[in-house]
């Protein structure tokens, strides 16, 4: 990879997480009142309008209305969706610390797929950065014994799941604009969220509902949008990597926003993930 590819997906999963962790900061606030199904539902139907809007005033856009492969546009969202709904569920099955545990082994995954799948090749800087990954996780959220669970393996699945979507989503980009691929996540999920929902929930919105809504809309939007042009700059063992930083970032936004105590595990687990990430992308550099 050129170094100005290197350069560019640090750059992109670096607004990634921001936008990841904006979103989790607005579901927090409106859990409460709305339901999972109804968050999901409201951003995605965000997400089309948004979205509409832009091809109106960019006509240069207006292709990517039309998929060149419906089929994995379909197989990806209905994997992305079962995949989050199976996640949702296994939060009132297992401890927080057993879902993330096994949620994040989803890189390993995507390491071991893209290589058959993707024809990618498994550096050992990458190596070095799942691995290490992978370590720092498990000591920041220290899994016990609930690991073993029947319920475990519907996590394990739904990591697995997780790591089809990003093979998906690289495929995607080979032939789809991100402007396609987000439109048809958008589109495609949203009936799907529709069903679960229940209740007439837009009674129930508030002034006060608005800014957290704005962040879960917008922060979506962003969020799978740096993602997928990361996918585009660069090969999903590098790429995925990069999301092990989601926990120690979520933990400081715990610390800073909700007073929530920082754990020295954190600390621990995330200098091993921060050296992973760093050897891999020197080597890469130095490759390039």
């Amino acid at each position: 990879m050129p170094q100005r590819s290197i350069l560019a997906v640090v750059l992109w999963m670096s607004g990634a997480l921001l936008a990841f962790s904006a979103t989790a900061i607005a579901v927090r606030a409106l859990a409460p009142t709305f339901s999972i199904f109804e968050m999901l539902a409201v951003r995605n139907a965000a997400g089309v309008l948004i979205l509409l809007a832009l091809a109106l005033v960019r006509p240069e856009l207006r292709p990517g209305l039309t998929p060149r492969r419906f089929g994995l546009h379909l197989a990806r969202n209905v994997l992305h969706f079962a995949g989050t709904d199976g996640w949702a569920f296994g939060l009132t099955l297992l401890p927080l610390a057993t879902v993330f545990a096994l949620e994040f082994t989803t890189p390993a995954w995507v390491a071991l797929l893209a290589i058959p799948l993707l024809k990618e090749t498994m550096t050992r800087g990458r190596l070095v950065a799942v691995i290490l990954g992978f370590i720092g996780i498990l000591v920041i959220l220290r899994p016990g014994l609930e690991t073993l669970q029947p319920a475990s393996f519907l996590m394990l699945g739904v990591a697995f799941s997780f790591a089809l979507v990003a093979i998906m989503t690289k495929r995607l980009t080979m032939t789809e604009s991100t402007f396609s691929i987000l439109f048809f996540m958008n589109l495609l999920q949203l009936p799907m969220n529709l069903a679960g929902v229940r209740r007439a929930f837009w009674l129930e919105v508030q002034p006060s509902h608005a800014l957290p809504f704005a962040g879960i809309c917008l922060g979506g939007l962003l969020a799978h949008y740096c993602l997928t042009n990361a996918y585009r700059q660069g090969d999903a063992t590098m790429v995925v990597p990069l999301d092990f930083m989601r926990i120690p970032l979520i933990a400081f936004v715990g610390w800073q926003f909700y007073g929530e105590p920082l754990d020295p595990y954190v600390f621990l687990g995330s200098f091993c993930i921060i050296v992973g990430l760093l050897y891999s992308l020197h080597r890469e550099a130095r490759s390039a």
